[in-house]
């Protein structure tokens, strides 16, 4: 009768061929946490400026239009205070804007930067972990070929 192959023996004899190197799995892990923490800091960033640009525009477009609801005692006065006040609706559009444009800049040029610097490192890494194993892989087969 045959006798029955042990799978989990070839199993742990095939892996321990490839021996693994937990301390790079590691490391990966560590910088993809810390490029992860570095990308939600500018979007975090980004999201209170431009929430706090908003607010401030909401607020001084209400503080405006507050003039403009106010009892007047000429008729042509509701007028003038209505044209005032698109006048700085449309300038305060404009200047809002150009800022909500800055921030979007400011995210663009910072995940970018990010993306190079994840680019580098994932490289660097992917380099010394290569060599590592070719390495140990050469050593595996010289030994495999002396036995």
């Amino acid at each position: 009768m045959a006798k029955t192959q042990d799978l989990n023996a070839m199993m742990k004899d095939a892996m321990s061929a490839f021996p693994i190197d937990n301390k790079a799995f590691e490391q990966f892990f560590k910088s993809q946490s810390a490029f992860a923490e570095k990308f939600s800091a500018v979007a975090i960033d980004a999201a209170q400026k431009s929430t706090d640009l908003s607010a401030k525009w909401m607020q001084d477009t209400l503080g405006k239009f507050a003039d403009v609801t106010r009892a007047k005692d000429e008729a042509a006065d509701y007028a003038k205070s209505v044209g005032e006040f698109f006048q700085s609706s449309a300038e305060a559009t404009s200047a809002n804007m150009a800022a909500f444009a800055e921030i979007a800049k400011k995210v663009q040029t910072e995940t970018v930067e990010l993306m190079l610097a994840a680019g580098k490192d994932i490289s660097d890494e992917a380099t010394t972990v290569a060599r590592k194993a070719t390495t140990e892989a050469t050593a595996a087969v010289r030994k495999a070929a002396a036995a």
